[in-house]
């Protein structure tokens, strides 16, 4: 229990349903499905729809996502990859050919179909109670009457919006400017869309005159985009993935998202005591980089298109964990740690729903970075994203860019099952930080008993780019101890990505929610 004599957040309980998210009217959106007798499927599409308009930067229809579901009243988890592909047109050869070594991160290469809108469609068909249209309405809403910009919205706002061009700067600002805290932001453009999708479905986004909309404007742009590229966009089943830490199986997203890199990173660390170690000290932050650096090289050389990679048994094989393990030093940090691993091995919104009849939803739904591509259809307004820039340009690797394939994803949704029964649902969002994010907060619960909120306020670091990226409610000692053992401390400019987590407490029938303060969100119940 915390200590109430610090500033601080409780976490939510309730017996009928609960939504955690990042956004208070998301929330409460989601809620209000469930108590007009929506399903857990049909509140996470409201809630999930509706931030694309609270939280443009972040997500919105012109991006990917993907869920874990369980029916109700089971615990078998289902998987469903919402990720688009790669334009027909695109080739890595072409981009070598143009000077690129990588997929700019903005050019209008990087720009991929989106798929979520397809998943949503599917998933309220396949699963939901009360309808598409019910579940759109209030994103329609709120997308004509406005809605005022919340502080870490308007944060995120002011440092992405330089990426904006062209229809995007004219949808995406107010009067030439960056809205501040309480502007009102709108998208009529938005909600005549997602009338359409309300009453056709998703013929009324991957065809026809909005399908011409964003054909033209990424045409116009210089993409090889066409209207068979958007006619042939399909979401798919799958099954995840998973693998156990000390009695509890993490369930994972299987590729192209990362969700492997979250268990094989765990399972590292699985080597290590780290209970013994202070939750905030030196030897468990640097022993949980350097981890994170040897997962991630795994991900870097494994993880892609699902009919491309080859390697997930081997990222997941005891034997790889144990090995990356040993490579460890204790006292100091690696510096390039691919040469070390050739033996071994040969921004985003995440939204949880819970409902009376234990259908649970995990989803997560992105444009990738700030405001996507920074680029957008010229009459509708919709904001590309550039998941595009997941893929690399080495000919020959499985994460190669090519035509029609699925780029690597840093999303991942993700659950707990105990003895056979989920008993959490949560994500952890912030790009890359994604799979550091889920062992962090995995370890947070399991090794220093921490609970569900105070899982996710605790501080966070994550080494990236070259960087041990320290948020600041670390102790300086321990960022001077960090960089004695060759770690670059660095402070990042924003906190470091954020979560949502709803644990089901199965012998009680009481819901726990708790939502990440690092965002303007909040967990509800009823």
């Amino acid at each position: 229990m915390r200590d109430f004599h610090f500033p601080g957040r409780s976490a939510t309980f309730a017996v009928n349903g609960m939504c955690a998210t990042s956004h208070p009217l998301a929330a409460a959106a989601a809620i209000d499905i469930l108590k007009a007798g929506g399903n857990a499927v049909d509140a996470a599409i409201a809630g999930a729809v509706l931030l694309g308009i609270c939280e443009p930067q972040m997500t919105g229809i012109g991006g990917d996502c993907f869920v874990l579901m369980t029916p109700p009243g089971e615990d078998r988890v289902i998987a469903l990859n919402g990720s688009g592909r790669a334009p027909a047109g695109l080739s890595a050869e072409a981009l070598r050919a143009e000077g690129h070594s990588i997929v700019p991160k903005q050019g209008i290469a990087s720009v991929t179909i989106p798929g979520a809108i397809d998943a949503f469609c599917r998933l309220s068909a396949d699963w939901g109670r009360s309808g598409l249209a019910a579940s759109l309405a209030p994103a329609i809403h709120y997308a004509e009457a406005g809605v005022p910009v919340a502080p870490r919205v308007a944060a995120d706002w002011a440092q992405d919006a330089a990426c904006l061009r062209g229809a995007a700067q004219d949808r995406y600002l107010i009067g030439s400017q960056v809205p501040g805290v309480g502007a009102v932001f709108r998208a009529p453009g938005q909600a005549e869309v997602l009338r359409r999708i309300a009453e056709y479905g998703r013929t009324a986004f991957y065809e026809g005159e909005v399908a011409e909309d964003m054909v033209a404007s990424l045409n116009a742009l210089g993409g090889t985009h066409t209207l068979d590229d958007f006619a042939a966009t399909a979401s798919a089943y799958t099954d995840p993935v998973s693998g156990a830490y000390k009695g509890i199986e993490l369930v994972e997203h299987p590729p192209n998202g990362q969700g492997a890199t979250a268990i094989l990173l765990a399972n590292i660390l699985s080597h290590f005591d780290l209970p013994d170690m202070e939750p905030f000290g030196v030897e468990r932050l640097h022993i949980e980089a350097e981890a994170t650096k040897l997962a991630y090289d795994a991900r870097n050389r494994f993880i892609a298109d699902p009919d491309y990679t080859t390697r997930i048994a081997h990222m997941l094989a005891p034997e790889t964990a144990a090995a990356l393990a040993g490579l460890i030093d204790p006292a100091r940090a690696m510096a390039e740690p691919a040469k070390l691993t050739e033996e071994v091995h040969k921004d985003t919104i995440l939204l949880t729903v819970v409902d009376a009849d234990g259908m649970k939803v995990s989803l997560i739904y992105s444009i990738f970075s700030g405001f996507g591509a920074g680029l957008a259809s010229t009459k509708f307004g919709i904001l590309f994203q550039n998941r595009g820039a997941g893929f690399n340009l080495t000919p020959g690797h499985p994460n190669e860019a090519g035509p029609g394939k699925r780029p690597m994803h840093t999303i991942i949704p993700a659950m707990l099952r105990e003895a056979g029964r989920v008993t959490m649902t949560f994500g952890v969002m912030g790009g890359p930080y994604q799979a550091t994010g889920h062992a962090r907060f995995l370890s947070n619960l399991m090794d220093y008993g921490m609970d569900l909120q105070g899982a996710i306020d605790a501080p966070r670091s994550f080494p990236w780019e070259g960087a041990l990226r320290m948020e600041r409610n670390n102790s300086d000692a321990v960022r001077a101890k960090l960089a004695e053992m060759g770690h670059n401390v660095i402070t990042p400019d924003t906190a470091i990505g954020g979560a949502q987590a709803i644990r089901i407490d199965h012998a009680k029938g009481v819901l726990e929610g708790a939502s990440d303060p690092r965002k303007d969100g909040c967990a509800l119940g009823y």
